[in-house]
């Protein structure tokens, strides 16, 4: 009697969805096929996931393969990040694949390659304009802008503290600091186009408020974001489903709606007064300010770099972001189709200000899935001297590429502000992970500058890596990218200074050289 009960239970429910769609007329394959149409909209739900762990090959989805998921989450556990029996990838016929040449032998190398040091930076950042508070970041791995609202409280606080268990530097995005920034992790303070934690009543730019901002927080550099790879030139948005009253205090901006950020600067209007915009904040500071953007018209960096010829003004560093798409929701068009991709935006900005004799000057950070070591690699190669990581660092710290980001409902507490969600994540556990993340990615680059022959990747230079082009051949990195002699190289002052900085325990003489005996 009970199984009747439940038979016809199930049957009378499935009749009334069967007569649902039969007089519906929003769609037309339910009113085609009734009740077993919904398993189409079923099964195209959870077509990414299926994707992900059924259909797609280890190295063939996309933004990150399987390969590569599975390196980043073993690299987070400590676990064996090794892979066997060789690459899935089929090397001599894919296009755009790095092909790093090491070297059999070679005259400078770190003391210990096995060290776990923190890899600093090659470049004082700030150093070269006299900034009053220019520093060395410890670390050239560092964790790109990642707003809380964009990612959750757990989340960030996650982040913040495995940034300073790995010493490296921690971007707070554009949406101002929270108290979850605030775990030991050393900052860069963004400034947006909403002017988040530095914007009066009316929105507009505030330095009193920048200054309370910053003396509140271990605030290290700042820096000024003109536009982001995921939605370059269109602005930030965040659903009103995040935007949580915690937040709405955060951001100065009504509880539960849209927060919508302006595409463009109110502060300055054109490179002329954003240089100024930059030496007021350096000037009222004492903090090194930079810019981040993605690389769309040439035309505004090659006015940057003819205003910055004189040495007068100027931007302590470029963060470059990639046009593939980044941690934000943004339209497709914008993901697919707005913004050069890394390697090729890059490569133009840092020819730019080599024509100008400027790349000393400046610190270049990278910024597009480049906590791959293979993609940074190819970035310090072309000049960067840093790089940040976002999505590496949020799969590190349980992000399984679900790609719900934008509909606050991520099943793994990342980027949501879902109470029942967030508590899913556990920031002191999560914050390991991605320490021990970061620092492996660091390990990895200097494994790889050893097998080129060099103590740091700031030294790998361009005739290290060729791309393959297909079909068993390949180019160099400067012609695939139209490289001049000495492009994406250091100067031979830095070159010293870094080289010195890799041993300490040597001795060089007044020209660099390493001298016999240790001290």
């Amino acid at each position: 009697m009970r199984v009747r009960h439940v038979v016809g239970g199930a049957a009378a429910a499935l009749g009334a969805v069967a007569v649902r769609d039969l007089t519906q007329k929003r769609h037309a394959l339910q009113r085609n096929f009734p009740v077993v149409a919904h398993a189409r909209y079923w099964l195209e739900r959870i077509g990414p996931e299926l994707r992900q762990y059924i259909v797609t090959s280890n190295d063939e989805e996309r933004p990150f393969s399987r390969d590569q998921r599975t390196w980043i989450y073993a690299s987070s556990k400590e676990q064996n990040s090794y892979f066997g029996f060789g690459t899935d990838s089929d090397v001599e016929h894919t296009q755009g694949v790095a092909y790093i040449k090491h070297r059999t032998f070679a005259e400078s190398l770190p003391d210990d390659q096995d060290h776990n040091w923190p890899l600093p930076s090659a470049k004082v950042l700030g150093g070269p304009r006299g900034r009053a508070k220019a520093f060395r970041p410890a670390s050239v791995v560092n964790v790109s802008a990642m707003s809380f609202g964009s990612l959750s409280s757990n989340a960030i606080a996650a982040i913040n503290k495995g940034a300073a268990e790995a010493g490296c530097l921690h971007n707070t995005g554009e949406g101002g600091i929270s108290p979850y920034h605030r775990n030991g992790g050393d900052l860069i303070f963004q400034i947006g186009t909403a002017y988040f934690g530095c914007r009066d009543a009316e929105g507009a730019f505030s330095l009193a408020h920048l200054k309370r901002s910053l003396a509140s927080a271990p605030v290290k550099a700042i820096e000024i974001k003109l536009s982001q790879g995921a939605k370059p030139g269109l602005g930030g948005l965040l659903p009103g489903a995040k935007v949580t009253p915690e937040i709405a205090e955060i951001r100065g901006i009504p509880e539960g709606k849209d927060c919508s950020s302006p595409s463009r600067h109110t502060a300055f209007r054109d490179v002329d007064s954003m240089l100024d915009f930059v030496e007021l904040l350096a000037a009222e500071t004492g903090l090194p300010v930079g810019i981040k953007s993605a690389v769309g018209d040439m035309g505004f960096w090659e006015e940057l770099a003819a205003l910055m010829v004189p040495r007068e003004r100027g931007v302590d560093f470029i963060t470059v972001d990639g046009g593939e798409g980044g941690t934000g929701a943004a339209p497709l068009i914008f993901s697919d189709a707005v913004a050069l991709p890394y390697r090729m935006g890059f490569s133009r900005v840092y020819g730019t200000f080599a024509e100008a004799g400027l790349t000393d000057d400046i610190t270049f950070i990278g910024s597009a899935k480049l906590g791959l070591p293979d993609n940074g690699v190819v970035a310090f190669a072309l000049g960067a001297d840093m790089i940040n990581v976002a999505r590496e660092v949020m799969l590190s710290i349980g992000c399984i590429q679900a790609q719900k980001c934008h509909t606050d409902r991520c099943p793994t507490g990342v980027a949501t502000q879902s109470p029942w969600l967030v508590r899913g994540l556990d920031p002191n556990l999560k914050a390991s992970r991605a320490a021990v993340y970061l620092r492996t990615v660091r390990k990895e680059l200097t494994r790889v500058s050893a097998a080129v022959g060099v103590p740091h990747p700031s030294l790998i230079t361009c005739s290290d890596v060729d791309i393959f082009n297909g079909d068993y051949e390949a180019r160099s990195l400067s012609s695939v990218y139209g490289y001049k002699d000495g492009w994406g190289e250091l100067g031979p002052q830095l070159r010293d200074e870094v080289t010195r900085l890799m041993h300490p325990h040597r001795d060089f003489d007044e020209k660099g050289d390493e001298t016999t005996g240790t001290t």
